[in-house]
């Protein structure tokens, strides 16, 4: 009835000449998720489910190219996703995009789950980079037990997931038990996803007239001429975002690391150890967002520590290299957390290149630094030594000389007349001693 009056109230307003917006126009709300399931984005598709509900909107779209994440933030968007009362479309996207690990779930729990040409799924089992083989102590038997926490309970969320929205469970388990990973051809066809599209129009003109069922019941998609509405990250969640990446952490905390170093070594400099300060900061930022490691953290500090230490202990390089090497070992294990996370640094792309410059930065400091500890003074009375300047009087044995532009009291050695070039050959006090120098060639 509300609709007819609506109709009526529309027809009359354009006869009398009055342009009326369409009132009953649809749009689709888009979100980009490109990069890692953490707080920042988990936080972006909430309030993205969130501002649609609120704006009747007819559903939306969550654009998907994802490594992985983590699983506290992989569960609340899972959450929200299951209780919408929007229709949530998960497309996997642009071509060449991954829905791995957490991707996997949060594809699975669309309403509607579609795949771009040239992309994949699956690969959703917690995984570690400590590794495996040898003898097995107790360490490696608590490492054990937890892995095989972490993977009965990601088995668990998964299949509920899969049941929940009729998509293959077998599939989903063995993507955690086996870490099974398909195309989308494949995925289609053992029912892991609904459709393929190549891109969001055509995704849209395939879903139009689809029946979904939300937690407020069963929807229609009416997407036809439906209007697209980006929902854009604020710019503070856009930084989370960023810092939420172990890679960008690890880099954090070497150059700011780096940067005080420089700044212990040559104190005074103030930008390297501004620059410093700030990507430590930022790094900071990053642990509270990502779960980290307290041993990979310390052994990255004691990495600081013995290379510093090689400024004033004589080890033939042993400190330099151990400190490196505990900087390996600690980005190794910064963020190795597989019960919480999937997320790790890249080890050849980029901890060993990043701590490779550390290296080589650092040593030029130190070959620096070493080489003032060994050179001669240039400032102080020392410096006086070897100087030459002019006799100001006649020794008997003691007289006035002309040094440095200053006119000094001193004793000879030897007969030295007014006049005469002399050199210095000692600093006692306010006097010097000089000699006749030498004439140069």
């Amino acid at each position: 009835m509300s609709r007819l009056l609506l109709g009526a109230l529309a027809c009359s307003l354009l006869a009398v000449g009055i342009a009326v917006p369409p009132a009953f126009a649809s749009h689709v709300n888009v979100v980009t998720i490109s990069g890692s399931i953490n707080p920042a984005s988990s936080d972006y598709i909430q309030q993205a489910i969130e501002q649609s509900e609120n704006e009747a909107a007819a559903a939306l779209l969550i654009e998907l190219d994802t490594p992985g994440g983590l699983l506290a933030s992989t569960k609340d968007i899972i959450q929200a996703i299951l209780n919408s009362r929007v229709p949530v479309v998960v497309f996997v996207s642009p071509r060449g995009a991954w829905a791995a690990s957490a991707g996997t779930f949060i594809t699975l729990a669309g309403h509607v789950a579609a795949m771009a040409p040239g992309t994949s799924i699956g690969a959703a089992s917690p995984v570690s980079i400590s590794g495996g083989g040898g003898e097995r102590g107790e360490d490696d038997e608590r490492t054990d037990v937890s892995m095989e926490k972490a993977e009965k309970f990601t088995m668990a969320f998964i299949e509920s997931i899969a049941k929940e929205r009729d998509r293959n469970v077998e599939w989903a388990l063995s993507s955690v038990r086996t870490a099974e990973a398909v195309a989308q051809d494949e995925a289609l066809e053992l029912g892991v996803i609904d459709l393929i599209a190549d891109d969001r129009s055509d995704l849209l003109a395939k879903i139009d007239g689809m029946t979904v069922r939300t937690s407020a019941g069963e929807v229609q998609l009416d997407l036809a001429n439906a209007e697209i509405r980006q929902i854009e990250m604020p710019p503070l969640t856009r930084l989370f975002n960023y810092l939420a990446s172990p890679d960008v952490a690890m880099i954090l905390v070497m150059v700011g690391m780096l940067g005080l170093y420089i700044e212990f070594q040559q104190p005074g400099m103030l930008l390297p150890g501004i620059a410093g300060a700030i990507c430590l900061v930022l790094a900071a930022i990053a642990f509270q967002i990502l779960p980290f490691s307290w041993v990979g953290l310390m052994l990255i500090v004691l990495g600081m520590m013995l290379m510093i230490a090689e400024l004033f202990v004589t080890s033939f390089g042993l400190l330099f290299a151990g400190g490196i090497l505990c900087f390996l070992l600690g980005g190794m294990m910064l963020f190795d957390m597989p019960e919480v996370s999937d997320l790790t640094v890249s080890f050849w792309s980029v901890l060993l290149p990043t701590v490779a410059g550390f290296a080589v930065c650092a040593g030029v400091v130190l070959y620096a630094v070493g080489r003032s500890f060994l050179a001669e003074p240039v400032s102080g009375v020392d410096e006086m030594l070897g100087s030459r300047g002019t006799a100001a009087t006649t020794f008997s044995p003691e007289g006035k000389v002309f040094v440095r532009g200053e006119y000094w009291t001193a004793d000879a050695d030897g007969e030295v007349t007014e006049g005469d070039a002399v050199e210095v050959t000692a600093v006692e006090g306010m006097r010097l001693r000089v000699r006749r120098a030498r004439p140069t060639s």
